[in-house]
């Protein structure tokens, strides 16, 4: 019988740590992300799922451990090598932050003015197709994001993270502030974008229904680590007080998780 194949790490994360002075937010945290995959961040409040996002690229500093994406440790970087790399992923913060003096085209093109030199024309092209891509009318480009609803800022954002073709998107909090109907929407489009596109996504939510319906693997935050990495058949059977509470209450049996 042949060797299963072994699965390729895109981001491998080893004893992290990360304080606010003397406030430790985590301490020995090991993560690995697998290529292709759809991969939920959770936990309880004040455990750092946000923080460790921004530590994974490189907005907060780490106080110790390593942090590698598509094999290159992100401290031994120079400034050009970090630049470059900085094209292979995108990222959707909680709020979308769109620039509120741009329109919805001007946003998604952000991205293109930063690392390269075209031509408005094709810049244009390109803000249109990813606006497409992530379910908007083209109708939307001239508009500004105070014009926007909830959900359509999300996918303006949405499509700004994909601008640049990347392999690895990072979502923090996609679907918080949508109604659930435009949760469930934002999350079939990340699940058929990941599959289509071939994305390795690393999302951070605090939604169970979002973990139920899209995620591959779920790594649950507690005690300053990665409490369990696993699929949500194993995750439920994780003998822990936070995760009993969250995917065996009152919330998971409405999403249909037990």
């Amino acid at each position: 019988m042949a060797a299963e194949k072994k699965p390729e790490i895109v981001v491998s994360v080893r004893d992290l740590k990360t304080a606010f002075g003397t406030h430790v937010v985590h301490d020995g945290l090991d993560l690995d992300v697998r290529r292709g995959e759809i991969l939920g961040v959770v936990g309880g409040s004040g455990t750092g799922k946000s923080v460790l996002l921004k530590a994974i690229i490189g907005l907060i500093k780490p106080a110790a451990g390593t942090i590698e994406i598509n094999g290159k440790n992100r401290a031994e970087m120079t400034a050009e090598e970090d630049r470059l790399s900085r094209r292979e992923w995108g990222v959707l913060f909680q709020d979308g932050a769109l620039f509120s003096s741009l329109t919805v085209a001007q946003n998604i093109q952000v991205p293109l003015r930063e690392h390269f030199h075209m031509s408005p024309s094709l810049m244009k092209d390109l803000a249109l197709s990813k606006l497409t891509m992530a379910g908007l009318e083209l109708e939307a480009a001239a508009k500004f994001p105070s014009d926007l609803s909830g959900g359509m800022r999300k996918r303006a954002a949405l499509a700004r993270s994909l601008v640049l073709d990347p392999d690895l998107l990072f979502l923090d909090e996609p679907t918080a502030g949508l109604d659930p109907i435009g949760a469930a929407a934002f999350d079939g489009l990340v699940k058929e974008l990941s599959k289509s596109l071939g994305l390795t996504v690393f999302l951070v939510t605090h939604d169970l229904d979002t973990l139920v319906r899209v995620c591959d693997r779920i790594a649950v935050l507690g005690d300053q680590k990665i409490l369990i990495n696993a699929p949500l058949k194993e995750v439920m059977a994780f003998d822990h007080p936070w995760v009993r509470e969250y995917f065996h209450g009152p919330r998971a049996r409405a999403a249909g998780a037990t």
